[in-house]
């Protein structure tokens, strides 16, 4: 896709619902010949299901097994959150800091990288990506960061860059089986101040990929406004705004509208809105936005819920056009299941 010249399909949002039904469509294996095709114009019948850092409910995540189990389940799409090597290379990875997810700290050659940094607003001592080269940290094995879910894989699986990803994406699109990627990108206002490109990676990667010839969909996210504003005029991609908690942008989707296609906000803000989570969905649909609340856990279940099938059910019976999941093989199964 051209970045900067506008030669190609121009694939922002006018008609949200009619982009969103040809997401489906490829995603049941119609022909709507990629990015370039004029999507039609009703909306879609199903929610996507996007596997949050992939089927990191089994695998650890954020590596490429998490990302293949999620394919093989019939994920929608596949979430890639990105940081930036010191060498300047997106890789996957939830956080800067690596301790929770990988082996760095029973690696004494790294001893030395350790530190304190802020993240989160506040200081914390560990090992952070912008200090690791890439070979350095392909050298790191990735762990399960939540100790109730399955810890036999630890030790097991590398980091993948982002390129690999979205190698696996092409391939899988290759292979007739429609799948979508939804990298999200963290914390790149501290990157783009340490002179990390991370805006500029990211779309030449997707450049690179050529994934409007293979028909796969794309969705940006950030919680940075800045970013997604900036990335509005550099790239036809959706964009989506992410939302934490119930902060006054999350109640106040319309202000979104002026540069973003879709929001993804806490789930609970959903639910638990003020007027009801049916007047917050109107709110998002008279601006024109997608809604993709986050994040759906099976072993997590929210306290209003006394099952993961009931809360997705609730969800799903809102309209949400789409859910970041853990499980995307039990979502999968909840939304198809009255097939």
């Amino acid at each position: 896709m051209s970045i900067e010249n506008g030669e190609t399909f121009n694939m922002r949002i006018s008609n949200l619902p009619a982009l969103l039904l040809w997401f489906a469509l490829t995603a049941c294996g119609e022909n709507v010949g990629g990015p370039t095709a004029e999507p039609p114009s009703v909306a879609p019948s199903k929610p996507l299901i996007i596997a949050h850092r992939g089927a990191s409910g089994l695998y650890p995540e954020h590596t490429l097994e998490a990302y293949t189990a999620a394919i093989d389940m019939g994920a929608d799409f596949i979430e890639p959150d990105l940081v930036m090597t010191k060498d300047g290379v997106l890789v996957a990875r939830h956080e800067r800091y690596l301790s929770e997810t990988t082996d760095v700290a029973d690696r004494p050659e790294f001893l030395a990288l350790r530190t304190i940094k802020e993240t989160g607003g506040s200081p914390r001592e560990d090992w952070f990506v912008e200090d690791f080269t890439l070979t350095e940290l392909k050298s790191l094995r990735a762990r399960q960061p939540r100790p109730g879910r399955d810890q036999s894989f630890n030790d097991q699986f590398s980091i993948p860059t982002f390129t690999e990803i979205l190698g696996l994406v092409a391939v899988t699109n290759q292979s007739g089986q429609t799948l979508g990627v939804y990298p999200e990108l963290k914390s790149p206002a501290f990157f783009m101040s340490m002179g990390l490109d991370v805006e500029a990676a990211l779309l030449e990667a997707l450049e690179a990929a050529e994934l409007e010839s293979l028909g796969a969909p794309v969705f940006i996210q950030s919680f940075e406004p800045d970013t997604l504003r900036r990335l509005n005029s550099r790239t036809d991609w959706p964009l989506i705004q992410l939302l934490p908690n119930t902060t006054p942008e999350a109640l106040s989707p319309k202000d979104i509208a002026a540069y973003a296609d879709g929001i993804g906000p806490w789930k609970q803000v959903v639910m638990q809105f003020e007027g009801g989570p049916e007047s917050y969905m109107s709110l998002a649909r008279n601006a024109g936005l997608a809604v993709h609340p986050y994040t759906y856990r099976a072993d997590q279940v929210a306290e209003d819920y006394d099952t993961f099938d009931d809360e997705l059910n609730a969800a799903f019976a809102l309209g949400v056009d789409g859910i970041f999941t853990d499980h995307p093989g039990k979502a999968l199964a909840v939304r198809d299941g009255a097939d």
